[in-house]
């Protein structure tokens, strides 16, 4: 999963795109790049690291331009190198910069045809340096010394018919632009907004709406599936549906953890989503602990508060925070080894003792992924004197691997693979447990009055690939590069402080 921006200004764009990248932020704290567009030239710094540490005073003060494009990035495929920060670079035709979130699912055919086919070299393992040769050549095939919008939507409609997988994507073409655009099922989410200033319009896209409101954009609309916009450096707007029209079916897993609970995709508010999952997981609880002996409920900070709060005001029961969150520990989920998990648990979270000394305490989480977290929080919950303690989960069992972006477990390293609801219970050292029922996580984030959704991406709870084209082999695959003990080591490499010539 990563964050990304776009921005076309009438001034310097460096502070807005570093703004929105650090809103962002929770999308990936792996690295983080920028790369903006001044009288013919780019302007690039990306390295491993948070958005604060990536960018000094003095890198801000070489980006120059009022056009760019940001990234913020964790890893979903290929290593940690720096060299795989983003933006990706090309410099034929016409110099094109760009940053992606999500997966390409047919990586493997596509560096082959990139190779022999289209004559272009791939220097890194990522997917996007992939999908940028392939922009570069459809771009290319056009043939047009001046390209017009015309010209890039029909490159791009070329460049649909090419890749498969969940992606949103922000290129900078030097000189022209910047072209946004998402995947035909939308199941990464992109979005864009106005703002007008005193010497003229400008324009933001982003994967949240959060990035848009802290610039004083005004949300335009988010892209549709299969949609492209370009947004010329005249300011002008252009849009085309490049593949045949689709219902929106985003992924369900942005509602449960990844996006901030202030932001709105598809027009549905995270925070809703999450408040509504917290009342159906309580009336659960209601229908199958009818004698419950629940004292209090405790959040597992943070992204499980709003759920939680639902929960106790529902069952008339004391919510208490509990759990104190040290703010300088970067995610779990999606830190690499099981052993530096366990380790940061117990770094990131410490119990309040008096929340927990001899009462029965309901644990809520958002969901429940290797069960690392919840093993060693509920070991720290004992160790802080409570009673017995149970854990309630957001979201339904995390079953299969996600192919879309999220850089999930191999299925071996799902608590949840081949198990049922007591084993992963007793796994983890809970007196009781209970999971969110998939339709009810659904109903939950459905908003029939301000959005068109009504279905998701849900192959992580049922493993149904809503893009047809996951094959058994390429899940074996998965399985091996994701595996803890198969992932490559971090490298390292010097930070990138580029001038590129038009």
């Amino acid at each position: 999963m990563c964050g990304i921006v776009g921005v076309v200004g009438t001034s310097l764009v460096n502070q807005a795109i570093f703004d929105a990248l650090t809103l962002l932020q929770h999308r990936g704290q792996d690295a983080a790049g920028m790369v903006t567009s001044h009288n013919g030239r780019l302007c690039l710094r990306k390295d491993n690291g948070p958005v604060s540490e990536v960018f000094r005073t003095r890198h801000m003060k070489k980006l120059q331009g009022n056009i760019g494009i940001g990234h913020a990035r964790y890893p979903t495929a290929g290593t940690s190198s720096s060299a795989e920060a983003q933006p990706f670079y090309v410099n034929s035709p016409y110099g094109i910069s760009l940053a992606h979130n999500g997966n390409l699912t047919n990586t493997k055919k596509l560096k082959q045809e990139v190779f022999e086919s289209d004559l272009r070299h791939v220097n890194t393992t990522s997917d996007s340096e992939v999908l940028l040769n392939v922009l570069a050549h459809e771009l290319h095939t056009e043939g047009k010394l001046i390209p017009t919008p015309e010209d890039i939507f029909n490159a791009l409609e070329r460049v649909y018919k090419r890749i498969e997988g969940g992606y949103a994507v922000v290129a900078l073409i030097t000189g022209y632009g910047i072209l946004a655009f998402r995947d035909p099922d939308g199941i990464r989410p992109l979005i864009y907004g106005s703002k007008q200033t005193e010497t003229g319009i400008e324009y933001m896209v982003a994967s949240e709406s959060v990035a848009l409101d802290a610039g004083g954009f005004k949300i335009e609309r988010d892209i549709q599936p299969g949609e492209a916009i370009f947004f010329d450096v005249h300011h002008n707007v252009h849009v085309r549906q490049c593949t045949p029209k689709k219902v929106a079916r985003p992924c369900l897993f942005e509602y449960v953890y990844f996006a901030r609970p202030d932001s709105v995709l598809d027009s549905i508010s995270v925070y809703k989503a999450r408040m509504n999952m917290g009342d159906r997981l309580a009336e659960k609880i209601r229908r199958e602990w009818k004698d419950h002996d629940i004292d209090v409920v405790i959040p597992i900070p943070d992204t499980s508060r709003t759920a939680a709060l639902q929960i106790a005001q529902t069952l008339n029961i004391p919510f208490r925070e509990g759990l104190v969150k040290n703010r300088y520990i970067g995610r779990t989920f999606i830190m690499p080894g099981q052993e530096i998990r366990k380790k940061s648990v117990r770094q990131k979270l410490n119990p309040v003792p008096f929340e927990f000394k001899d009462k029965t305490v309901l644990l809520v989480d958002d969901s429940i992924v290797r069960g690392t977290t919840s093993k060693e929080i509920i070991e720290m919950a004992r160790e802080a004197g409570a009673k017995k303690v149970y854990i309630a989960s957001a979201a339904p069992e995390v079953r299969h691997p996600n192919v879309y972006g999220i850089d999930m477990p191999a299925v071996t390293e799902l608590i949840a693979n081949d198990r049922n609801v007591d084993e992963i219970c007793e796994l983890i050292g809970a007196d009781k447990l209970i999971f969110q029922d998939l339709d009810d996580l659904i109903a939950a984030c459905v908003d029939e009055k301000h959005s068109d959704v009504r279905e998701f991406d849900t192959s992580v709870f049922d493993g149904k690939y809503i893009t047809g084209d996951i094959t058994e082999s390429y899940l074996q695959g998965l399985e091996s590069a994701r595996n803890d003990s198969k992932k490559s080591s971090v490298e390292t490499a010097s930070s990138n402080d580029m001038m590129y010539p038009m």
